[in-house]
């Protein structure tokens, strides 16, 4: 009897601790893994129910939590970061996951993760990053329920299949910093009164959706937006807003593919943007486009004032006999003039290099000399000639000279072929890269202009490094004037002083001379010498002065 009620009192007592050992946030994770349908890398394989907690899982992250000082014990470590990226994970993005509550970061980008962002992410109120770029995802963008994060710094759900309308509720995001919406399928116009709550917003890009109406003005009340604002591959409509010139001078405008008309604005920023922030806009015209207002017809929407017929009345001539010339038709002629000036410059090129190589015989027979001997010599010419001598003459000299300056020219090809004219981007120093187009992206902007060309800022190094480039026009001169330049650049290149901007790299074809220096935010040589009051002034540095010191350089001039 006393067996039996033994056996009964142990069938009695609770399971093992070992077999419900798993934390809250443990059962929580394994929601995530139930809901992964696909995980072809076997990611989430060492997930276990079997284990005391998650802190030893694969893509999860713990940390101890302060506790109040009346605990007498520590507090046992918490979920703070769930990192799946780039597994080509399956599935969708369960509730649960809020359930992490001090869970900080939330990184699963690069999947193929499907369905609706949950509303419930916003129960984990430590939550300042959310990663989901590079998925699945449909519906709409809960801003309602992720703007009640108190932390959220970070939102980036770009190149996913989200839709819908850009929420209004983004203006309860206060403490936003980044917001990446781009490649969706959002629609509507944008909504109005957002931006200028979110004062702390550094990076905005809506591009590649489907929205539509005219640009927010108010777009240009986020003071503390860096980079690029990049609203391209859209269809806003309507006129530039001046407003967008109180954004600060650094950030570069992207307005690229949309159907934006009118003239652009000359207002603050907007005057120190390049071409490129505003191509395919058929109805934009003005600087920085080489688009004359004048030749831009006006918009459909506006009727043409009646006091532009009467001066065609009283002369007894029909006024449809005199409307503005088509946009289409003013291209077709500058595209003739264009093809009749360059085949005009071929001949003249033509004629000039015939000429040369015939005096150049005639001097040789007089001086005795065989015409096969210096024949290979003779019959490189032009262009050609000078990009063949950089490619095999001068790698010696080059790579001689300049390991004594710490460096070697690096050579870049543009895009051309080893003899034609497309020219090379040369750099002085080893360790410079940079491609030619990047050169004239759309994040440049002017920073003077003078007889000698114009000068854009440009950002290169993924964002990192600003240079000065000089266009200088063309590069016309035959060889022996490539020749020249390529010495002087690297002569300049050289030259180590404390007033004088590092020549960083230089490109010569037919029709483009660029000089690639250090950027020194501190105006030009003009204004040092004789401009402003306050203007900083060029001093002779003693033998102690320091090499870093750049207060007194310029960018503009000295090159």
């Amino acid at each position: 009897m006393a067996v039996t009620l033994f056996l009964l009192l142990v069938l009695a007592l609770p399971p093992a601790p070992s077999a419900v050992a798993l934390t809250a946030e443990g059962l929580a994770l394994l929601a995530f893994k139930e809901a992964a349908t696909e995980d072809p890398y076997q990611a989430l394989s060492r997930w276990s129910e079997s284990d005391a907690d998650p802190c030893h899982w694969p893509g999860i992250t713990c940390a101890n939590v302060s506790s109040s000082s009346s605990s007498p014990s520590p507090s046992p470590p918490r979920v703070v970061a769930l990192a799946m990226a780039g597994k080509n994970i399956s599935g969708y993005i369960p509730s649960e996951l809020g359930s992490l509550l001090f869970l900080r970061r939330l990184s699963l980008h690069g999947n193929r993760l499907a369905g609706a962002i949950p509303s419930s992410l916003s129960n984990a109120s430590s939550l300042h990053s959310i990663y989901l770029y590079g998925n699945r995802l449909t519906g709409g963008l809960p801003a309602a329920a992720l703007c009640d994060l108190p932390r959220l710094q970070i939102l980036d759900v770009s190149r996913n299949a989200l839709s819908g309308q850009i929420p209004l509720d983004l203006r309860n995001c206060r403490s936003l910093q980044r917001l990446v919406l781009a490649g969706n399928a959002f629609s509507g116009e944008v909504p109005a009164g957002v931006w200028p709550e979110m004062a702390g917003l550094q990076q905005l890009d809506l591009s590649s959706n489907n929205l539509n109406g005219s640009i927010p003005p108010d777009l240009g009340e986020l003071p503390r937006l860096a980079g690029t604002l990049n609203l391209s591959h859209n269809r806003f409509s309507g006129p530039v807003p001046p407003e967008l010139g109180r954004l600060p001078a650094t950030v570069a405008l992207d307005l690229r593919f949309n159907n934006l008309s009118g003239a652009i604005p000359q207002t603050g920023s907007l005057a120190s943007q390049g071409p490129t922030a505003f191509l395919n806009n058929p109805g934009l015209c003005g600087y920085p486009l080489q688009v004359p207002c004048r030749a831009v017809p006006p918009p459909t929407t506006s009727p043409a004032p009646p006091a532009t017929t009467a001066p065609f009345a009283s002369t007894g001539v029909a006024s449809h006999d005199h409307q503005p010339i088509k946009t289409s038709l003013i291209a077709l002629i500058s595209v003739a003039d264009a093809a009749g000036v360059a085949l005009v410059g071929i001949i003249l090129v033509y004629v000039y290099w015939k000429v040369k190589d015939r005096n150049d015989g005639r001097r040789r027979r007089a001086a005795g000399k065989d015409t096969d001997d210096d024949g290979d010599s003779s019959t490189k010419s032009g262009l050609c000639s000078c990009m063949l001598w950089r490619r095999s003459g001068s790698s010696d000299e080059s790579s001689t000279d300049d390991e004594e300056a710490g460096g070697g020219d690096s050579k870049y090809n543009s895009g051309g072929t080893a003899g034609g004219d497309e020219g090379e981007l040369v750099a002085i120093d080893r360790g410079f890269r940079v491609e030619l187009d990047d050169l004239l992206r759309s994040s440049a902007y002017v920073l003077g202009k003078g007889g000698k060309g114009i000068v854009y800022k440009v950002v290169v190094a993924n964002g990192t490094t600003p240079v000065a480039v000089r266009r200088l026009g063309g590069g016309g001169g035959g060889a022996d004037r490539c020749k020249e330049f390529a010495a002087e650049a690297r002569a300049v290149g050289r030259v180590r002083h404390p007033n004088v901007v590092r020549l960083r790299a230089y490109y010569w074809s037919a029709d483009e001379k660029l000089v690639v220096t250090d950027f020194v935010g501190n105006g030009n040589l003009a204004a040092a010498l004789r401009g402003k009051q306050q203007a900083n002034k060029l001093s002779t540095p003693s033998p102690h002065t320091p090499a870093h010191k750049d207060e007194e350089r310029t960018t503009q001039d000295l090159v």
